[in-house]
């Protein structure tokens, strides 16, 4: 059995914390019983990994998530990497090609999709396992996890079971966000919400992309991969499919994509900064931001700050946020080394642009071996220890030492203790489109490109 999780979203909803590059799935914010923060991604992998190896979980994403996706899960996960995003049909397609023309996977492997940041308890992957006993006794093309509803919800799809054979049930058809007037008469038939799992062996997906005249090579689909017609999932394989079977999920399941569903499972009114201070009832302050925010007599509200910018709002308008934010480059990135917050932008009236940030390398990582064409860099180190590659010659560098990188240098450095840099980055933009990265492992850089002499 392999899991592929699906991996987008555009960050809008959860503005300012999430954008682009770290999207919902990615906010530590979720206590855990150390204590601690973890994202909705860390939660479904330490979930999922209770009933499935690590090597059987593969990831779907943007290039934009993968950074971000290694740093938090590790770098021995599989990711299979969208060069645009299409949709979910294209997403599943080029995952399942890989699979069976890079791994190798059976044809009768059963394969499971679902989003990668569902809210469940551990027992939701207990029924999502019994996909495969459920597809191998039904015969059916496809499997669903359906959700018993605790309320008529205008939000979700639903599935309306024809009847009931043993521990699943066979599908009759499928309603999509109805009125809350239809929701009720739904919720009469014993309808459920569709949960976005889809089971399925891998020979039925394969055969599809076949029936659609499409490569179910790899390589040959990716090659052809912004061609393809954005479509969902749903719209491509789940409309066309007439034998389908569900099993009934009757735990919590949350979607928690808005700031009022997220907020409620923040058991601390405050994380970063700050103070929540008298009369401020059911408000949640969530402070990124090295300055302090205090929060007096407002309620039922979300304070929010990141470098991305400050949102101030009632838990019941927090939805329509999507509506009003621009698409701007992200200021804080979590990359598979550390992070790198933007702190300044500038441009000059000759064109000149120049970036200041903040760059955090964790203890043990480094940066790739790289060189920009359009700009020139400084690195002073605040903090930690470390060693520096510029053009093949090593140098220790520490607090105070500032180091000065030109148009073309190769360039890498990696932290022995944390270490935290501000950067000055200037040259005629856009200036971080022309980096090339030689070598991302350091023992491969060590081994190449270090001079011995």
């Amino acid at each position: 059995m392999k899991f592929i999780l699906l991996s987008g979203g555009s960050g809008k909803r959860l503005w300012p914390l999430s954008n682009d590059a770290r999207s919902k799935q990615f906010l530590k914010v979720l206590p855990t019983k150390d204590g601690s923060f973890e994202s909705m991604v860390q939660r479904v992998k330490r979930q999922i990994t209770k009933h499935v190896g690590e090597e059987d979980i593969f990831i779907a994403t943007s290039k934009s998530q993968v950074e971000i996706l290694k740093s938090q899960l590790g770098n021995n996960i599989h990711i299979i990497i969208e060069p645009t995003r299409r949709d979910t049909f294209p997403a599943i397609a080029l995952a399942a090609t890989y699979l069976y023309s890079v791994q190798k996977v059976s044809l009768d492997e059963t394969i499971v999709t679902l989003p990668v940041d569902p809210f469940v308890d551990n027992e939701f992957f207990s029924i999502v396992k019994e996909l495969e006993a459920a597809l191998q006794l039904s015969k059916a093309d496809l499997g669903l996890i359906g959700i018993r509803p605790t309320y008529p919800s205008e939000k979700y799809g639903y599935i309306v079971p024809a009847e009931s054979t043993g521990n699943y049930l066979v599908v009759d058809y499928f309603t999509e966000k109805p009125t809350e007037e239809k929701a009720k008469k739904l919720l009469a038939e014993n309808a459920l919400w569709n949960s976005g799992v889809f089971g399925f062996k891998l020979n039925a997906i394969i055969n599809k992309i076949k029936q659609k005249g499409l490569p179910t090579d790899y390589e040959q689909l990716l090659h052809s991969y912004f061609d393809l017609e954005k479509i969902s999932f749903d719209y491509a394989v789940v409309e066309e499919t007439k034998n389908i079977i569900c099993i009934p999920y009757d735990g919590s399941w949350k979607d928690l994509g808005t700031w009022n569903t997220l907020t409620e499972e923040i058991t601390s009114p405050l994380i970063g900064k700050g103070i929540v201070a008298e009369g401020a009832l059911n408000t949640h302050v969530i402070n990124e931001l090295d300055i302090p925010v205090t929060v007096l007599g407002v309620k039922d509200a979300v304070v929010a700050l990141s470098p991305d910018g400050v949102l101030v709002t009632t838990k019941e308008k927090s939805p329509k946020i999507k509506q009003y934010v621009e698409e701007h480059q992200p200021m804080y990135e979590e990359r598979r080394w550390g992070s790198s917050t933007v702190l300044d932008y500038t441009m000059t009236d000759e064109g000149l642009e120049v970036y200041t940030r903040k760059i955090i390398i964790n203890s043990e990582c480094n940066l790739s071996y790289q060189r920009h064409h359009r700009s020139k860099k400084t690195w002073t180190v605040i903090s930690g220890l470390g060693e520096f590659l510029l053009n093949g010659s090593l140098t220790k560098v520490s607090s105070g030492d500032v180091l000065y990188i030109n148009e073309v240098d190769l360039h890498s450095i990696k932290a022995i203790i944390q270490i935290h840099i501000i950067e000055v980055q200037s040259g005629i933009g856009p200036i971080d489109e022309k980096i090339e990265r030689i070598a991302v492992d350091w023992q491969q850089i060590s081994e190449k490109y270090i001079s011995h002499s």
